[in-house]
């Protein structure tokens, strides 16, 4: 027979937990095989994963001889690779699809004992793409934090003053990068969501491109803020990004920014308009580069060399039990979206001499379009 085989835990596995949606910590072999799903576990996770999947058959470590292996002398890993053949040969797969992240020494144990194995990231990741109801409501209470932490951070910068120096400054000390991004995670966990250290609070002076920032904060100069917090219940992500600015900026500067923010917001616009089942993320991408590169920025479409100016990144991806997933909305965005996707959309453009301005939304693909799951204002003026 073939079918599906996923090994791994609920906690570091995106596909076996959506699978199984609960977190478990052990490792664990899930098989479906013409529409019937096998859970090997051990007795102390079996209760929780029959009401999770009441229909699933389960099979037990113990029970298939687990003791025995490791009491003649075989080492923990060893002997549960040989209960893991054992499960699969009792369940009677012969063939089976796997992600590329599937153990490779349970591979080749499953490969010894012909079973045929075959490669397919996009079949497993397809599986996931349309949310669960579970998985929507882990979203959308993840975007909720994530516009906490953003509200907790834009009220801390409205407070905040240029001072002469150029830096900000909040209640007579220099306002850091730190004390931005220890806001806004206090504000995301309070919500059920915490986020991980090293979300970004950066500006042209400190950070740039996944660096985090650190440090002092310009006045009158794009800070751009990007939160992507995990809900702990689901463990489903969601992910924003707004660009505040305080203080006025330098003359030579200040059409530059206004014009960043205008072309970043228009192909927010765009790109949200056009949302729908059957548009590939590439071409969402395209129209882009498309609106960037009429107003005469680079893109990474065109850019040669170590090009940074203007739109160096693609237009978004996928969110959901990964923070980045499919599908990609840039260079490699060759699939459909589907109902029930999940993407961040994320345009900006970035100047070495001011910085960037970027917006970033959270939309769900619907049968007619998208829903807007952002709720957050788009000022470069912080909302206090």
């Amino acid at each position: 027979m073939r079918g599906l085989l996923l090994s791994g835990d609920t906690e570091r596995s995106a596909a076996l937990r959506h699978e199984i949606p609960i977190a478990i910590i052990d490792s664990l072999l899930f098989a479906e095989v013409d529409g019937r799903q096998y859970v090997l576990t051990s007795h102390l996770e079996a209760d929780r994963i029959k009401r999770a999947l009441p229909d699933a058959e389960l099979l037990d470590y113990f029970e298939l001889g687990y003791k025995e292996l490791v009491e003649r002398g075989m080492s923990f890993a060893e002997a549960g690779r040989e209960i893991e053949a054992r499960a699969v040969r009792e369940i009677g797969l012969e063939e089976a699809i796997v992600p590329g992240d599937f153990p490779l020494a349970l591979g080749d144990r499953l490969r010894k004992d012909g079973v045929a194995l075959t490669v397919d990231d996009a079949v497993v990741d397809l599986r996931r793409r349309a949310k669960t109801p579970v998985e929507l409501d882990g979203i959308r209470a993840a975007q909720r934090a994530a516009e906490a932490g953003m509200t907790a951070a834009s009220e801390l910068l409205a407070r905040a003053l240029a001072g002469a120096d150029g830096h900000l400054q909040l209640d007579g000390k220099p306002l850091l990068a730190e004390e931005v991004r220890s806001t806004l995670r206090a504000a995301c966990a309070e919500h059920g969501a915490p986020c991980p250290p090293d979300v970004i609070v950066a500006s042209v002076w400190q950070g740039g491109g996944h660096e985090p920032g650190g440090g002092r904060l310009p006045a009158g100069l794009p800070i751009h803020i990007d939160i992507w917090p995990r809900h702990e219940a689901s463990a489903c992500w969601a992910d924003m990004a707004r660009t505040f600015m305080v203080g006025d900026p330098a003359p030579e500067h200040a059409g530059l920014i206004a014009e960043q923010a205008s072309l970043a917001r228009s192909a927010l616009t765009q790109a949200q308009a056009a949302v729908r089942p059957g548009i590939t993320g590439r071409e969402l991408y395209d129209a882009a580069c498309d609106l960037f590169e009429g107003a005469g920025y680079p893109t990474q479409r065109t850019a040669k060399g170590d090009e940074v100016d203007g739109f160096q990144f693609s237009l978004g991806h996928g969110v959901g039990l990964e923070v980045h997933e499919a599908p990609p909305l840039g260079l490699a965005g060759h699939d459909a979206l589907v109902v029930g996707d999940v993407l961040a959309i994320e345009p900006g453009l970035w100047d070495r001499q001011v910085g960037g301005v970027t917006f970033e939304d959270l939309v769900l693909v619907t049968e007619n379009g998208c829903e807007l799951l952002t709720r957050f204002p788009y000022s470069l003026t912080p909302p206090g």
